[in-house]
């Protein structure tokens, strides 16, 4: 969460986007979400979803506002996981090797490295990302491997609307008012806490420093990624998922004992909040693969309302989809 205490963690639509089924899956499977489904269209602000059961959706899928680049905060983190394995896959990195972990790259919300010094192995400050949502190892981890190698990777992908910041630090003292690419560095995080700005605050929705996605993208891009495509070696991948699967956002929506990878962001800066989950789980060997968004404006009595609202609807959704390709298994 992001205010300026606390930062990144994790209208009402006129009508439910068209959900589509392959005629033939049709007379297999049907899924009773239209109510839940419905509740997420229905949140504060604007929201957005895709659920794709079967690989691209051949069994089904549902989609809402899916094509909208909307804020998603930490969920951009799985795309400099993905890069960094790469990079030790093809023998340029090792997850053994030591990385430095001091002010120089020292942001806010950082759980596990807020006041460690010294250096860390980059298994650790990978696991710390996405479990922890840590932004000191992200910021470590994305200088290890270059903003602009990930956007390489992600143009090569056709991923068109993600877009991510050089680092948390510049993303925090963007929004706090400093000018483009200015990072106000570690000094100028602590003024944050303490409520002192650099100029005139931004929307975390802007079209310079920001982390955005749609939902047809994340949903793409987990389809892709976990089925091995942008790894050479099955042990790669078997990493990939390892790391993916100790999110703790898993926990508050998929059904208990479900293989599930994913990472969730979020952000409260001013009266901007945003709620994000993308990710897939697995149900007989089938993959649901997912992705809800939701931005509003509201003070932050607001958050624990509206994230209670969405984690409900996506428990639902999720366990209903494991029901019904699964009878017996779940109760």
């Amino acid at each position: 969460m992001m205010d300026r205490r606390g930062v990144l963690g994790l209208s009402v639509p006129a009508a439910l986007g068209v959900m589509t089924l392959p005629a033939a899956a049709e007379r297999r499977l049907r899924f009773n979400i239209d109510e839940p489904l419905q509740k997420i269209a229905q949140l504060p602000g604007t929201s957005s979803y895709k659920f794709e059961v079967g690989t691209n959706g051949t069994i089904f899928n549902a989609a809402y506002r899916s094509d909208v680049p909307m804020f998603v905060g930490s969920a951009v983190k799985t795309f400099f996981l993905l890069k960094f394995l790469q990079d030790v896959e093809r023998g340029k990195k090792s997850e053994s090797d030591l990385l430095p972990v001091n002010n120089k790259i020292r942001s806010l919300s950082s759980p596990v490295f807020l006041n460690l010094r010294g250096e860390a192995t980059a298994r650790s400050l990978l696991e710390a990302m996405i479990t922890h949502s840590d932004n000191t190892a992200t910021d470590a981890i994305l200088k290890s491997v270059g903003p602009n190698r990930v956007r390489r990777l992600i143009r090569r992908m056709g991923l068109k609307s993600i877009r991510f910041p050089g680092s948390t630090r510049l993303l925090f003292s963007y929004l706090a008012g400093a000018p483009y690419g200015v990072d106000k560095g570690w000094r100028g995080m602590k003024a944050i806490m303490q409520d002192k700005l650099f100029g005139f605050p931004r929307s975390p929705d802007n079209g310079r420093e920001t982390m955005k996605g749609s939902a047809d993208d994340f949903v793409e891009y987990y389809t892709r990624a976990l089925s091995g495509e942008f790894f050479k070696s099955p042990a790669t991948l078997t990493e990939f998922k390892r790391i993916q699967a100790t999110a703790d956002a898993i926990s508050r929506v998929v059904p208990a004992d479900t293989a599930a990878y994913a990472k969730g962001g979020s952000i409260e800066w001013l009266e901007f909040n945003a709620l994000c989950l993308p990710g897939q789980m697995i149900v007989c060997g089938t993959p649901v693969t997912f992705c809800v968004t939701v931005n509003w404006d509201g003070p932050p009595d607001t958050i624990p309302v509206v994230s209670g609202q969405l984690v409900e609807a996506m428990s639902e959704i999720l366990l209903e989809i494991a029901k019904t390709l699964a009878p017996g298994q779940y109760s």
